[in-house]
C-alpha cells in the first residue's frame, strides 16, 4: 500500500522512516510562531457539513460527536476519533484541517467536542479536563455502533492526547477490538510537569492567555456556573494552576491541584499501553518538554517521532513537501492509512 505516494509498509515504526523530515515555513522558524500560527491558522474556512451525534454522560451531562463522512464511504472502510486540545473544540484549525486531509483520503471522521466545548457549550455542568478518558471511551463507543465493520483509529491532540493515551492504558486489555491504533500529538503526559513549564519565561504568554480563554468560557456559561457559584464571586485566577486550583480540581473533587493533575496524567499508566500509538513531538515545543518523551522509546507499543522544529501543534512546513504546508495533518493520514492495513491484515 503506498502511503502519500512515499513508500508500501504498513508497521508504524517504518512508516516513520518515511516520513519526510519536518521543515519549517520560511517565516515561521521560532517555535513560538509555529505554535501560534497552527492554533489560529486556516481551517475554519472549510465549510461545515458534519452530522452531529449528541452523547448522553453517566452524569447527565452531554457531548457532541461532529461526523463527517466521505462520499462512497463503505460501512467496512475506516474512522478515526479525533479529540482537540486545551481551549479547542471541534473547530479548532488543526482539528478542521486534520479531518478534511483523512475524508480525502476515504477515512469517516468523528470529532468531539470535551464537555462545554463548541456545540457543547451550554450541555454540561461538569467542564473538561487533560483527563476525562471515561467521556472518551463513551464517544470510541458510539463511533464503533455506528461503524462497526470499521477499524477505527484515536487521534489526539495535545491534552486530547493525553486523554487518549490514559484511556488506552488503564483499559488495557479492554478496549474495543475494533481501535486498530493511536496517534497522539504533543501531549501532556505529565500535566503538572507541563503547568509548571507555564510560570516561567516566555512560557507566560501562554498562560496568561489560556487562563483569560478559560475564565471567559466559564462566565459566559450558566450551566457550568449554576454547580460552582464561587466563581462570580471576583476572584481572577493568574495562571493555569490558579484556575484548576480554584475552579477545575475543586469540581472534580480534589482538595489539591497537584493531586489533581497526577491523577488526570497518562504517564503513570502509559506503560499498559498495547494499542500500536505514533507519538509526534517538537524538541522545541514551547509547553511539552521533549524529555518526558524519553522513556518512551524503549517501549514496544509506541513509536515516538521527533522533530527538531514544530513548537506545540504547530508544524507548518516549507511548500513542495506535501500537498499543502500541514506536515503534521499528512503524517496523521500516513499512519492511520498504515494501520488499516495492519488491522486489516490481522483480521484476514
Amino acid at each position: 500500500m503506498v502511503l502519500g505516494g512515499r513508500c508500501s509498509i504498513d508497521r508504524t515504526n517504518e512508516v516513520t522512516d518515511c516520513f519526510p523530515p519536518f521543515e519549517s515555513h520560511s517565516l515561521l522558524r521560532n517555535a513560538h510562531l509555529q505554535t501560534i500560527a497552527g492554533t489560529i491558522l486556516f481551517g475554519r474556512r472549510h465549510p461545515y457539513r458534519a452530522v452531529r451525534h449528541p452523547i448522553l454522560l453517566p452524569d447527565g451531562d452531554t457531548t457532541i460527536l461532529h461526523d463527517d463522512r466521505p462520499d462512497g464511504w463503505q460501512p467496512n472502510a475506516p474512522t478515526a476519533l479525533l479529540l482537540h486540545g486545551l481551549t479547542g473544540s471541534h473547530q479548532s484549525p488543526y482539528m478542521v484541517h486534520a479531518a478534511r486531509r483523512l475524508n480525502e483520503a476515504g477515512v469517516r471522521t468523528f470529532r468531539m467536542d470535551m464537555r462545554a466545548c463548541g456545540a457543547g457549550e451550554g450541555l454540561a455542568h461538569m467542564p473538561y479536563h487533560a483527563g476525562c478518558s471515561d467521556d472518551l471511551l463513551m464517544a470510541l463507543e458510539r463511533v464503533i455502533k455506528l461503524c462497526p465493520a470499521s477499524p477505527t483509529s484515536l487521534v489526539g491532540f495535545s491534552i486530547g492526547g493525553n486523554v487518549a493515551l490514559k484511556l488506552a492504558g488503564e483499559a488495557a486489555g479492554h478496549l474495543p477490538p475494533q481501535l486498530s491504533r493511536l496517534v497522539v500529538i504533543s501531549p501532556p503526559i505529565d500535566v503538572g510537569l507541563c503547568v509548571a513549564r507555564f510560570s516561567k519565561g516566555a512560557a507566560r504568554f501562554y498562560d496568561r492567555h489560556i487562563t483569560r480563554l478559560h475564565y471567559r468560557h466559564l462566565l459566559r456559561s450558566q450551566a457550568l456556573i449554576e454547580q460552582a457559584p464561587h466563581v462570580v464571586d471576583g476572584f481572577r485566577p493568574r495562571g493555569q494552576r490558579d484556575f484548576d486550583a480554584w475552579y477545575t480540581a475543586a469540581m472534580w473533587g480534589f482538595e489539591r491541584v497537584d493531586d489533581f493533575y497526577c491523577d488526570i496524567s497518562s504517564r503513570r499508566m502509559i506503560a499498559d499501553v498495547r494499542e500500536p500509538t505514533l507519538l509526534i513531538a517538537s524538541r522545541d515545543d514551547p509547553l511539552v518538554p521533549v524529555e518526558l518523551f524519553e522513556p518512551l522509546k524503549s517501549q514496544s507499543s509506541i513509536t515516538l517521532h521527533l522533530t527538531n522544529h514544530g513548537g506545540h501543534l504547530g508544524f507548518i512546513g516549507r511548500r513542495g513537501v506535501d500537498p499543502d504546508r500541514h506536515w503534521m495533518a499528512w503524517r496523521i493520514v500516513d499512519a492511520i492509512k498504515a494501520g488499516t492495513a495492519t488491522w486489516a491484515a490481522a483480521a484476514a
